[in-house]
């Protein structure tokens, strides 16, 4: 891990060692995937693993080369729960409007961001970049997403999220979309002007470079390798804790950032994956990685 990286993660709070699940077989490609708030690695791992996807398979047998890696959030306080102390992969306010407070998710995203960045760059070592998926569930989709839009390292396999949303959404996309670069007055302090970057870049590196300054990486500039890289993303209609609007809103930030997403619904589902949802999900990742799995 480079020395930023690892200050970065050790000045942070503390993350309890993964919860890693082994291969059915030979180790030869590996998963890692976010838990949601108020969870862990044990809780929300082995369930997910254990669930059909079709047939007699589960998700861990769709894939008997793959190690997976759960990791588990640090302890923080959450503020709109009254400062109690939970699992969260960050901090922030409502759902409902998502750009309130919006100063609560950046140390959490930025540790949390770093942390993610280490099991990448551990997993590569392993198996290969193009052996590697990252994904999450709710604030593990959130934070996974983020941690993808600010890796830069070489593009991974491919990257998944369920009934998750996109921090900073709102300001990303105004910056991505090109009328928005055409008739908006950037102003003295702009953001790029006041930190050294050139203005003229495209704008998806524009905003990218947005996310990277707002959770204050130093010196990090965006690779835009997330651009290379496949994304699932499947949400609830009926889903009662993060509105499945967030979900689209998601899709349509990273198409502007020049991501290529593939995007499902569920009518009549809510907060939580279902058969179909991994059948679904399983499938797109077979087909873009073309992993071995028999």
């Amino acid at each position: 891990m480079p020395t930023e990286e690892l200050t970065r993660v050790s000045k942070a709070s503390v993350y309890p060692e993964p919860l890693i699940i082994p291969p059915l077989q030979d180790h030869k490609q590996t998963f890692i995937i976010l838990h949601g708030r108020g969870s862990n690695a044990t809780v929300f791992g082995p369930p997910l693993l254990d669930t059909q996807v079709s047939g007699i398979q589960t998700f861990r047998s769709s894939f008997p080369y793959a190690q997976f890696v759960f990791p588990t959030a640090s302890k923080r306080r959450a503020q709109v729960y009254h400062r109690s102390v939970i699992n969260q992969w960050f901090d922030n306010w409502s759902l409902q409007n998502p750009n309130e407070r919006t100063e609560l998710q950046i140390e959490g995203l930025r540790e949390t961001s770093a942390y993610i960045h280490s099991l990448l760059r551990s997993a590569i070592d392993q198996v290969g970049a193009e052996n590697v998926v990252l994904g999450g569930l709710s604030q593990g989709c959130a934070a996974a997403l983020v941690s993808l839009l600010t890796w830069d390292d070489r593009s991974i396999a491919a990257a998944f999220g369920m009934c998750g949303w996109l921090p900073f959404r709102m300001q990303m996309e105004d910056i991505a979309s090109s009328d928005s670069l055409d008739n908006k007055d950037l102003g003295d302090d702009d953001l790029f002007e006041a930190s050294g970057e050139i203005v003229d870049k495209d704008a998806p590196t524009q905003a990218t470079a947005f996310l990277c300054e707002e959770l204050e990486f130093p010196g990090k500039s965006p690779s835009m390798s997330f651009q290379r890289i496949p994304i699932f993303l499947g949400h609830g209609v009926k889903d009662e804790k993060v509105p499945v609007g967030l979900g689209r809103e998601a899709v349509s930030c990273l198409r502007h950032l020049g991501a290529s997403v593939e995007w499902q619904e569920y009518e009549g589902l809510g907060h939580w994956y279902s058969d179909a949802m991994l059948h679904h999900l399983v499938n797109t990742l077979k087909d873009v990685t073309r992993w071995e799995c028999t």
